[in-house]
């Protein structure tokens, strides 16, 4: 099991160009289904794993208390291994073929709303040192939608401000195009101009967004930075990079975007997963309607019944 997990992730890191944490995800959950396979089935080799070996170790991983989200990846892990030993001749039959993926639970991405944007966006205060850089990095993160690692590694030869266009690379190694916004563009402009220049140091690279010792910033850094923007703004939910990406998405959604469009930009291979913003959307509108419609709200509780009027006399 051992050597054949590693010619797997070799093949993920060399012919699929998978991405360094997709690979060490998958190592694990093999790593661990080839430990329980040692110590519980005395199998060591993949051809002697059958259906029902992998449905105890899934029914093993629930009673441990493992989420629905987690089985899920699990299965997919061990579903992609079998497929690959299939197709390099490593076993005869693929006992994973028919092992369903579970159903996993489905929750509604938190957002700030537009006003909360607003004002996260305006406490920062750019006469202050890397004031600029904080500024054009939380504008950017909202104007387009980037994951943390994106904006990390964004570099200067994929930014085009005249078009007001960056080009990233995300999941996958998937490069795309997306929109900067005017804003976003005058931030990144004033701190290119104005503070970069600053933070060079000899062995600078092209990355966007620099620290203080002229090193690319790394997406624990930007997360203490927003964070501290996001104490300093008062703002009292818990604000980290990907809220402003969920942000994005329902923002746009929200102001009439359509969603193919939105997933092209949140670079989502499948729709289905830009779907979920959908429901944040009809959530809202289901609160606005219980709110301002005369027809919507519940009847109030009825009160006392009213004291009889008095009379005078008999």
């Amino acid at each position: 099991m051992e050597e054949s997990i590693e010619q797997f992730i070799l093949y993920l890191a060399t012919e699929r160009g998978l991405s360094d944490n997709y690979q060490l995800s998958t190592r694990r959950s093999l790593e661990e289904f080839a430990a329980w396979l040692s110590r519980v089935k005395k199998i060591t080799e993949p051809g002697a794993v059958t259906l029902p070996v992998i449905t105890d170790y899934l029914a093993d991983c629930k009673k441990r208390g493992l989420s629905t989200s987690s089985i899920k990846l699990v299965v997919v892990a061990i579903r992609i291994f079998f497929r690959f030993l299939i197709a390099r001749d490593l076993v005869k039959a693929d006992p994973a073929e028919y092992i369903p993926l579970p159903r996993a639970e489905r929750y509604l991405p938190e957002t700030l709303n537009e006003l909360q944007v607003e004002r996260l966006l305006e406490s920062i205060a750019t006469d202050q040192p890397l004031g600029l850089r904080d500024r054009a990095m939380v504008e950017l993160l909202y104007a387009s939608g980037l994951r943390i690692s994106e904006l990390a590694n964004a570099r200067l030869e994929n930014l085009m401000l005249e078009e007001r266009i960056i080009r990233v690379t995300g999941k996958g190694n998937k490069t795309r195009v997306i929109p900067v916004g005017r804003k976003a563009c005058a931030a990144i402009a004033s701190y290119l101009e104005k503070e970069r220049p600053e933070l060079v140091k000899k062995r600078t690279g092209g990355e966007i967004f620099l620290s203080v010792r002229g090193t690319k910033l790394t997406t624990v850094r930007i997360w203490q930075i927003l964070k501290r923007i996001a104490k300093h703004a008062g703002i009292d939910v818990n604000v980290y990079p990907h809220l402003l990406r969920h942000s994005f998405a329902t923002h746009l959604l929200g102001n009439g975007a359509d969603l193919r469009i939105i997933q092209e930009m949140l670079g989502h291979a499948d729709v289905s997963t830009t779907q979920i913003y959908t429901h944040v959307d009809q959530q809202r509108l289901k609160a606005v309607h219980h709110r301002f419609h005369p027809r919507a709200r519940l009847p109030a509780a009825p009160g006392p019944a009213p004291a009889p009027p008095e009379t005078k006399g008999k």
